[in-house]
């Protein structure tokens, strides 16, 4: 049974690493399509903890799902192989355009053939929400607070900080408001890379990524701010060549954090790749393996309790302001309308098609129409 639930975990986030376009909230949705609603490996609710936990601590938070979801099937390995799964295909098509970027000065022209895909993304962000909010609103104050997160975020609100922030007042107001009713138990307190073998210029690699994805919290662009410290300002890159490896990030599918492969290749070859790809996720892969025994206990105390429920409806509201963002950036175009309604039609309507499909079918249309 731990061999088959392995292998399947191994599948499945390595088809999602293959087709997650469009960011963390995208890759949020699919999982959520595809280890809640299709196999049913944990409940929606314990799904939205992992995912109200998860936004709270630092690295690539959609990347961090995938490792949760594994830990729940398949125990820590199955963190590891989750984990892994659904970051290579990104490292190898990161490394491969590295190596074109380095032997012919610049990127491929792909624009095309990623044209639909952010419209039909969408859809699948969308219906994530739906069923994700139904299962997070559990009260009026409830609803209230995930409006008002929605609204701090529209007016710039860091995401962290809406995030953080919701959880303390949910978890006093609303523990203050239940706090006659019986209480449930309170809980207690809370050689990868064979580094003897690496040169000095690898372990600096290593070390600078490592420190990134150790403190890293928010999206590509605080990637940026973090990696021009790091690197251009210390004279190792130029900012060009890191605008190019941001862009690489942004339409490769999987993590953005996959950036790190391509700047690693421009800073030492296949090693510095290999360097700064450990670097900047093995971070996250601990500091799940640390939080994933923890939120079930949280769940059973009431006050903490309170605090995942005002984070998970935080969480959702920070969703909805992704995919507003996205509409308002990517709507501007009759082609992108066109895919976008008919990716709802197919995810809402009779006929409705696994995310793939969608994704796949986005791409393809979106290629055809910006032919015309």
């Amino acid at each position: 049974m731990a061999k088959s639930n392995l292998s399947e975990v191994l599948k499945v986030f390595f088809k999602l690493g293959c087709i997650a376009f469009g960011g963390p909230a995208a890759h949020v949705a699919m999982m959520e399509a595809e280890i809640v609603s299709k196999r049913k490996w944990m409940t929606r609710e314990h799904f939205l903890d992992l995912m109200g936990a998860t936004n709270l601590i630092p690295g690539p938070n959609s990347t961090e799902m995938t490792m949760h979801c594994g830990y729940e099937r398949a125990g820590k390995l199955g963190l590891f192989v989750a984990g892994a799964a659904f970051i290579f295909p990104a490292v190898v098509i990161t490394g491969v355009l590295a190596w074109f970027y380095v032997e012919f000065g610049q990127l491929p022209e792909v624009a095309a053939l990623v044209f639909g895909i952010k419209p039909a993304v969408l859809a699948i962000i969308l219906g994530a929400i739906i069923k994700l909010g139904k299962k997070a609103y559990k009260s009026v104050q409830l609803g209230v607070l995930g409006v008002a997160v929605l609204v701090a975020c529209f007016f710039g609100l860091s995401e962290i900080l809406a995030l953080l922030g919701a959880g303390i007042i949910g978890m006093f107001l609303f523990y203050a408001l239940e706090k006659g009713r019986p209480k449930a138990n309170s809980i207690a307190p809370l050689g990868l890379l064979g580094m003897l073998n690496l040169s000095p210029e690898t372990l600096k690699i290593f070390l600078s990524f490592l420190k990134v994805g150790a403190i890293l919290y928010g999206s590509g662009y605080v990637l940026f701010a973090y990696l021009d410290a790091e690197l251009v300002e210390t004279g190792l890159m130029t900012r060009e060549a890191l605008i190019d490896a941001i862009a690489i990030g942004q339409f490769t599918p999987g993590p953005v954090l996959s950036t790190a492969t391509f700047i690693g290749y421009q800073l030492g070859g296949v090693m510095g790749a290999v360097a700064a790809t450990v670097g900047i996720f093995l971070p996250s892969f601990l500091f799940v393996l640390l939080l994933n025994p923890i939120i079930p206990r949280m769940r059973k105390s009431l006050l903490l309790s309170k605090f995942l429920d005002s984070v998970n409806i935080a969480a959702v509201a920070v969703m909805a302001s992704v995919l507003i963002d996205m509409g308002r950036t990517v709507l501007v175009r009759w082609e992108a309308i066109v895919i976008a309604v008919l990716s709802l039609f197919f995810t809402f309507g009779p006929k409705k098609l696994n995310s793939m499909w969608i994704i796949l079918g986005g791409a393809i249309l979106g290629y055809l129409l910006s032919m015309l």
